[in-house]
């Protein structure tokens, strides 16, 4: 009886296969795959032990199939690069000498073409070998956005030399740390920030620095201007002018004395991330690495040669200045500049430049969406907005008030080898995996405690795979030999192995721990729940705890200060929240407000600030911050007195009028 059900159960679900391979193949005009050849392929994709999943594979076999072909060509492209030994440079000189009088990059009412970029990369690259620079060697790169920025790195890379993209937001001691963690041997730094090098040029890591300023047509010759000191003056008088030498080099710029021996698995420049604890990390970006990013995005999500991409994110993310750049240099797009994100200017500006495609993160479309509506709303070309971290409550509401065609949704690192992208307007996922693909990339999830972010273990000693619907920390394999699933982490090595994981699934396996916990659905779509560990996501910056709990210490006398985050109705990541211990009530409000200004960007400046009248320590001697994190900014629940970030950067009692116009989503935080 048994066997019969069986057999016939296995006759049904054969019969099922062929009709769907015949529908499919109706679908598709017959045109390319044979039925008898599709009906092989749905049978493969679907055997195995887990018949669940039958029905999720041939609902999801469509986009499936036209993920491989996609997936396809962009491995057969990147085969064809590594094999050639093409780094950036030559891509791009490729793409130059195909449309040389294109548009690149277009800014207020500026542009280069690709030739306008390609000569000043070449002056750049002229000048710093001259200077003595060499492959290997690292030049900090500190400038806001505008024209000139890819070109500068760009022409570094010529050379060899690794450029530090610094976060222009950084101050102080940060700023110190990141330059220095790179082993910067120069620093190229824009007029309007050169205030900030001149207040650490005195520090280690600093001192001694050969600097580089870079000024606009319409800034100073001497100067000064927005990066002048507070008596007027030049902040760094011995910096050199390098717009000047760079104008000095000449038209014909002869490059023949550079030796050409840069590798696609050289480094290219490093892009900053705070990871999971500590300051900035410099994370390495590879010539491969930066090339399959760039090209990722373009041939999966089907990009036009004729696209134009508003980019208002800044140039040093790996959003904006790998992906979005990476598409114009490698790709052969246009890229529409922003100095910064303006949502009354965003569909402006895309109206303005035609733009056909627009990058963003989570925080820009919830402002784009909290603008008064107006006719520019839909007058715009756009039809595909990708990016990371657009919430699922305000994804139909944005798609059709501003009628865009196509959101895609990716999840990544800067640093890590698990990247997944939507393709198919799958409403709040963040990509997908098809099951014939778990092979070929080999990303999973794998269980762990939520709370700790701690993985969990069997008692074979292996990690537990997680089910359809149970979350778990996001992993990827890592093979050094493949573009896709190599990891080559960040300048500190000590720092990139916290992020490798050693016998996964067998002995000797390596997984990339991406720190964040996701869940997946039968058809291999993936959600974001979370983030494991003391960093939390705050205007789409990653926010490193430890980092602002030592400022804080610092300024209010080495009290103890826990510093996490807290969830924000109807608001992408979470707010910064400081417990400060005062028993005593001695912290001076107005100071620590200073203080903070002084030393934090504002991403990491907590919203809310609680002082705490007695020590909640583990026997570890550490604040308890899970319970602090539970009771957050809940007045009902907490004595203490909270006070809440203004405007101005000052700092104020928070009210029960404060709480409700947050908790109803009325504050304009």
């Amino acid at each position: 009886m048994l066997v019969e059900l069986s057999l016939k159960q296995k006759f049904l679900t054969l019969s099922g296969i062929t009709a769907v391979a015949m529908a499919v193949s109706l679908a598709i005009g017959q045109r390319l795959i044979p039925q008898t050849l599709l009906t092989g392929i749905v049978f493969y994709l679907i055997s195995g032990d887990r018949p669940s999943t039958v029905y999720a594979t041939i609902l999801s076999l469509p986009r499936d199939l036209r993920t491989a072909v996609i997936f396809l060509k962009l491995n057969l492209s990147l085969y064809r690069y590594e094999r050639a030994g093409a780094t950036v440079i030559q891509i791009f000189e490729s793409v130059v000498a195909r449309h040389p009088n294109k548009p690149a990059f277009l800014m207020d009412n500026g542009q280069l073409t690709f030739a306008d970029v390609k000569q000043l990369a070449d002056r750049v690259a002229a000048h710093f070998y001259a200077k003595g620079f060499r492959k290997g060697d690292t030049i900090a790169l500190l400038m806001e956005t505008r024209l000139e920025y890819p070109c500068i790195w760009l022409g570094l890379s010529k050379v060899g030399i690794v450029t530090a993209l610094i976060n222009s937001n950084l101050r102080k001691e940060t700023l110190r740390h990141s330059i220095a963690v790179a082993n910067s041997k120069a620093i190229i730094v824009s007029t309007e920030l050169a205030g900030a090098i001149a207040e650490i040029y005195e520090q280690d890591g600093i001192k001694g620095l050969p600097v580089y300023r870079y000024r606009g047509d319409d800034e100073p010759t001497d100067g000064t201007g927005s990066g002048s000191s507070s008596t007027g003056g030049d902040p760094l008088p011995d910096a050199e002018d390098l717009r000047l030498s760079a104008k000095g080099v000449g038209t014909g710029v002869d490059l023949s004395g550079i030796p050409n021996d840069i590798s696609p698995k050289d480094k290219l420049v490093y892009i900053y991330t705070s990871g999971t604890t500590g300051m900035p990390k410099a994370a390495v970006i590879t010539n491969l690495r930066y090339t399959f990013m760039a090209l990722g995005c373009y041939y999966m999500l089907s990009f036009r040669d004729d696209d134009i991409i508003y980019n208002s994110l800044p140039l040093y993310h790996s959003a904006g200045g790998m992906i979005g750049v990476g598409s114009v240099l490698l790709c052969g797009v246009t890229a529409a500049l922003r100095k910064k994100f303006s949502a009354s200017n965003f569909w402006t500006d895309c109206i303005r430049h035609k733009c056909t495609v627009a990058q963003y993160i989570g925080e820009i479309c919830r402002f784009v969406l909290m603008t008064p509506p107006k006719p520019t709303d839909t007058q715009h070309s756009v039809r595909l907005m990708f990016g990371n971290g657009l919430r699922p409550q305000i994804w139909p509401q944005f798609v059709a008030r501003f009628n865009i065609a196509q959101i895609g949704e990716f999840y990544g690192s800067t640093e890590g080898n698990s990247n997944l992208l939507n393709i198919d307007n799958t409403m709040g996922a963040v990509g997908f995996v098809p099951n014939f693909a778990k092979k070929i990339y080999p990303v999973t999830l794998i269980r762990c405690d939520e709370e700790t972010g701690e993985v969990i273990r069997g008692a074979d000693g292996f990690c537990i795979k997680c089910k359809a619907g149970e979350p778990g920390v996001f992993v990827g394999k890592i093979n050094p030999k493949k573009a896709l699933n190599s990891f080559v982490g960040y300048a500190d090595k000590a720092a990139s192995e916290k992020k490798v994981l050693h016998d996964v699934f067998r002995k000797g396996d390596i997984f990339f721990n991406s720190g964040d916990i996701l869940v997946q659905d039968l058809l291999g779509n993936y959600y974001f729940k979370d983030r494991t560990g003391d960093t939390f996501r705050w205007r789409g910056e990653n926010v490193a705890t430890s980092e602002v709990e030592g400022v804080i210490t610092t300024i209010v006398g080495l009290k103890d200060c826990a510093v996490y985050g807290v969830d924000i109705p109807e608001i992408e990541g979470k707010a910064g929240m400081a417990a400060v211990v005062d028993p005593e009530g001695k912290v001076d409000m107005e100071q620590l407000a200073a203080g903070i200004r002084a030393s934090l960007p504002p991403y990491a400046r907590p919203l809310f600030i609680r002082v705490l009248s007695e020590v909640p320590m583990t026997t570890t001697f550490k604040l308890k911050k899970r319970d602090l994190q539970v009771d957050g900014y809940d007045l009902n629940k907490i004595k203490d007195p909270i006070y809440y970030l203004q405007s101005n950067g000052t700092y104020r009692l928070f009210t029960a009028a404060d709480h409700e116009s947050i908790r109803t989503g009325k504050a304009r935080l």
